[in-house]
Order: C-alpha cells, then structure tokens, then sequence
C-alpha cells in the first residue's frame, strides 16, 4: 500500500515526512498531509500524431477585437483564439474596471467572479453602462473546468487565478500554477480566448512562480502614470513587446486616451530651464514627452543622482560625458531627473534630452519651446542613430514641434549645445 506524504503548499516541495520548514522554499509550517494516490490501471497511451501547416485550421490566424483600440494595439491587434494572457496590476489600479469596459463590447464573454459577488460586480456594472453579462461564481477548479468543457465561450474572464482552489490553498504557488496549467490547456483545446488577472508582489511583479508567465502567451501589466492608467505588454508572442495603450480613469469607467503626447504635455511649463521634449519610442508607438532637470547644490559629501521614469545606469552615463567630454561640474551639485507624466520608458533614445536639460538646468537658460529632441548620446559624446527615427519625427510635428534635433542633422553633444544653449 502507497504511504502518505507531505507537500508545501507553498512551493509544492514533497517530503515522505513532516518538516517545520520547507527545504524548497523556506517557509514555515507549511506542509500538509496529502492521501496516497490509488493504483491505477497500466492503460496503453496513444500516439502523438504529426501536422503539417498546410492542415492547421485556418481559423487559428483570425483577431477577436477587445472593443478597445489601446487594448488591441497592445495585443497586436485583438486576441487570438486560444489565447492566454496574464493580466497584472496593484489593487485598485483597475484591473476589474478594464475588464468589464471589455466585456461590455464583446459578444459572448464568460466573466468567472472569483473575490466578488455577483451583486457587487453589478453595482460597478451598472455605473459603466454594461447591460449584459454572463457570470460564474465559483473557485473550484474542477467544477468551472467542467462548466466550461460542456459549452466552452469565446472569451473567458477569470478575475483572479489566485482566487481558484486548484489541490492547495487558494492563492498558494501551487495552486496558481495548476490553475494556470488547466486554463491554459482549455484554452489550445477550445480555442477560448482566456484573460487572467493576476495579482503583484511588493517588487511588481506578478505573483506565483515564474513558470506561471512562461505557460501563458502574453503578460500585460496595469500601471499608474499619475491621473492616467498605462497598460504595457513585457510579453507578447503575437504582438510587440514594450507596447503601451494608455487611459484615463473617470467615474464612467476607463476612457481611452486618444492622443498621449498632447495628454502628457499639457501641463508642460514654457521658457524654464530644465526641460527638454524627447521623441520617445515604445512599443510600435511614438511618444513625445518631457524630461525634466534639476540641479542644485549638494549639503551632502557625495552628490544624489535621482531618476523617475529613466533607466538610471543611462542617465549617470549621460551625466559622465557631460562632465568628461563638456566640462559641465556637477561634483558639487545634486541631479535629479524626472519623465513628467509618471511614466518610464527604457529608450536610449532619450539620452539627448537628458542631456540638454541637465545642461540646461545647470547654466540657467532655457531650451527654444518648438525644440523636440532625439538621439542616443555615446561614451565619446557623439550623438548615435536610433531605431524608428522617421516615426519619432512624425509624431513631432503632429505634436506641433517646427525644429527637430536628431541624429542627422548634428555630429555631437557639444555642437547640440553650442546651437541652443552657448
């Protein structure tokens, strides 16, 4: 007869013993006794069987369109049958919210209630004018796979996978990861196109292990970029990766922010040093936006270095060859470096604007207001291309921007300077 054992219902580490503590993963009191398996009949398993392109159901390579343009300029253009995407976000940032904006423009969705009441998804239903919708309340595994193999949807909503009882706690790494598993293989067999909301850690991050993110097709993250809400794939196997939609939360719910540049510009200050526009790029899409500088003298030995939005390791960078190949002192001075907006966008792209507004917040005079910058700033103070450059000065001047500095109209930072603020 098979013995009992134990398994950690955290990591899912099995042991033929108890432990105070789990050697997987190190947390406390955290086996349980789990029933030996009965025996089960030697069954003969079927061959794998081989396919060739030319047999593959065309229907495969069709979009289901989300009813939201920023949402499917994220996926890459809507979802894809059988699809799998792992939506996370903090608490409160709107997750819930986007959903239903979804559901409310799509035929045929199942929203799988796991952490609310039926009445209180209508409450928040009602206020965002969805008329209609089809609910599941239930957290067993087994029991909604059941339901939804007898009549599998288009479209599945399962707000949240650490809400389902999959073999251990709810919310445990074990059980995320079976749940995910079993999704996901419904959703290759059906062809149900399945959106996951997942909660973060204190990191940012989705929570559960990372074979969680490996298992499903696409990872979006919701953010918060000051008043807006910024949605931005970090995967995407049909689709861009660094892609952003980007909304605006308001009491009828998201609203889609049709113009990002001039949203992120609006309150920007004219004839101040300091600032600088960047032609930014990410994803697929062109952004223009405004880097600003402070420099200020430092009360410290060592001088702070702060940046919001930017990759810090550039940004030193950028502050070393202003002082090697330039000769601006900052030794003395604090540098702080903000992407007004709340947003953060890894783009090389950006280092010409960080450079001129440090230059500029340093010697006090301001940058001509019709100037938008782009252009990666080199080790040897030469201003490198970057990719999707005509893209970039196309959004320019839709912005209203009349002179453009970039990589091919100037050979280095120190001329870039000379031109605008010598």
């Amino acid at each position: 007869m098979p013995k009992a054992s134990y398994r950690c219902v955290e990591c899912g580490y099995r042991t033929p013993k108890f432990l105070g503590r789990c050697p997987g993963c190190g947390a406390w009191g955290s086996f349980q006794e789990v029933a030996p398996d009965p025996p089960k009949p030697q069954a003969q398993p079927r061959p794998a069987a081989l396919l060739s392109l030319a047999q593959v159901d065309e229907r495969e390579e069709r979009r289901l369109s989300s009813g939201l343009a920023e949402v499917d300029r994220v996926l890459g253009g809507g979802f894809v049958p059988g699809e799998v995407v792992l939506l996370g976000g903090e608490p409160g940032v709107g997750k819930s919210t986007l959903l239903l904006e979804m559901a409310k423009r799509m035929p045929g969705v199942y929203y799988v209630a796991g952490e609310e009441s039926p009445a209180q998804i209508k409450l928040r239903a009602r206020r965002l004018g969805v008329k209609d919708l089809l609910l599941v309340r239930e957290t067993r595994l087994e029991a909604l796979l059941s339901l939804l193999e007898g009549s599998p949807p288009e479209v599945l909503f399962v707000d949240s996978v650490q809400s389902l009882e999959a073999g251990a706690t709810p919310g445990s790494l074990v059980a995320v990861r079976e749940a995910t598993a079993a999704l996901v293989r419904l959703a290759k067999e059906t062809g149900t196109a399945v959106v996951l909301v997942g909660h973060v850690t204190k990191e940012g991050v989705v929570a559960g292990p990372k074979s969680v993110e490996h298992a499903v097709d696409a990872t979006l993250y919701l953010e918060t970029a000051g008043v807006y809400r910024v949605l931005r794939s970090a995967k995407n196997r049909f689709g861009p990766v660094g892609e952003l939609g980007v909304f605006r939360m308001e009491e009828a719910g998201l609203l889609e922010v049709k113009n990002p540049s001039e949203a992120f510009l609006l309150e920007r200050p004219l004839g101040v040093p300091g600032s600088a526009i960047a032609l930014a790029l990410a994803g697929e899409r062109a952004l223009a936006l405004e880097v600003q500088a402070l420099a200020a003298k430092t009360p410290f030995p060592a001088p702070r270095r702060v940046v919001q939005g930017l990759d810090g390791r550039r940004v030193d960078m950028v502050l070393a060859v202003l002082e090697r190949r330039l000769g601006l002192s900052l030794a003395t001075l604090d540098v702080y470096v903000n992407l007004a907006g709340g947003l953060r966008v890894l783009d090389p792209g950006l280092d010409l604007a960080v450079a001129l507004a440090v230059y500029s917040a340093v010697v006090g005079r301001p940058l001509p207001p019709d100037l938008a910058v782009v252009g990666e700033v080199g080790l040897l103070g030469e201003v490198r291309s970057v990719a999707g450059l005509e893209r970039r000065l196309r959004e320019g001047e839709r912005a209203g921007f009349g002179r453009f500095l970039h990589p091919g109209n100037t050979r280095g930072l120190s001329e870039a300077v000379e031109r605008y603020l010598g």
